[in-house]
């Protein structure tokens, strides 16, 4: 497979009241045809520095940004991207049929059944009965489908999306979520921040981890499972707790951490302390693993 996107070595500096500031830290990885790449760190970490980068919102950085081998400085390198931000700034006069129309004559995209089209996508977002109303009438999370169908109707093959199931309803994250799987099948590249991190552990094929601008890790979801696969999250209910070093999360309600051997021994236990087992799921998440980066990294910083 070839590279949608490239980043090699970028680093970016900017001042704040004169100081000198380290946005990006040799940021180094790369992004196939295909593939979804999702790009996590707390606020204030890089993500939408890397993502003005590629966008060449910033070009004064140091390394070499490539978008399907085109340098990222080059107005050209965008043609097959489509980019859609945390909070769309879509023109509140036009409808949503008004947007993806423009989106098409943005993109030099000349279609007979150009109507047609866009209500396809607007039907696919399940936004079709809102499609002459104005943008200004419509809810948060129905303008973010509008601004995600328009992404999807110029035909991208890089997506570029930023908190792309923000604001959205449980049956809207589904209807997203099977768009962008399908778009992928398709060979489409997407690269997109997120601070729900189940929904990065849910989509994407590889995540970056960046803190402080730096990129620590990048690792697949088969990595991720081969941490610690014997060890198992137990919630349960009991009088008291009945594992050493188990965790009150509310009354009458523990979590511990037990490796897969030890769990039968303790289902008895619990079992004559008349308790009950609520979960039993893989100790190492996405969400643990962040935490734990996070954790080494502070670690590594000087005194």
């Amino acid at each position: 497979m070839s590279a949608a996107l490239e980043f090699y070595r970028v680093s970016q500096i900017f001042r704040v009241k004169g100081k000198e500031v380290r946005a990006l830290r040799d940021v180094d990885f790369s992004l196939a045809e295909g593939e979804v790449f999702g790009f996590v760190g707390p606020n204030g970490a890089g993500k939408s520095t890397t993502i003005k980068v590629m966008l060449d919102i910033i070009n004064d950085y140091q390394g070499q940004v490539r978008i399907y081998g085109v340098d990222a400085r080059n107005a050209e390198a965008r043609r097959p991207l489509a980019y859609v931000p945390e909070a769309p700034a879509l023109y509140e006069q036009f409808t949503p049929l008004e947007i993806l129309r423009m989106g098409l004559s943005m993109y030099g995209i000349r279609r007979k059944d150009a109507d047609a089209w866009c209500m396809q996508w607007l039907e696919r977002f399940s936004i079709a009965a809102s499609a002459k109303r104005r943008i200004r009438e419509l809810s948060k999370g129905t303008v973010q489908r509008v601004a995600l169908a328009h992404a999807m109707a110029v035909e991208p093959r890089l997506l570029v999306l930023d908190e792309p199931l923000s604001g959205l309803d449980p049956v809207g994250r589904k209807d997203v979520v099977d768009i962008l799987t399908e778009f992928k099948q398709q060979g489409g590249a997407i690269f997109f921040t997120s601070h729900v991190l189940h929904d990065v552990e849910r989509i994407a094929d590889r995540f970056g981890f960046i803190n402080k601008g730096e990129l620590l890790t990048v690792r697949s979801p088969r990595e991720l499972a081969a941490e610690r696969a014997d060890q198992m999250l137990v919630r349960f209910n009991a009088s008291h707790s009945i594992e050493a070093g188990a965790r009150q999360l509310r009354e009458g309600e523990f979590e511990c951490e037990l490796s897969q051997a030890a769990l039968p021994a303790f289902i008895t236990r619990l079992i004559q302390a008349g308790g009950h087992l609520l979960t039993v799921k893989p100790a190492v998440s996405l969400e643990t693993v962040f935490f734990k980066i996070l954790g080494e990294a502070a670690e590594k910083q000087p005194a």
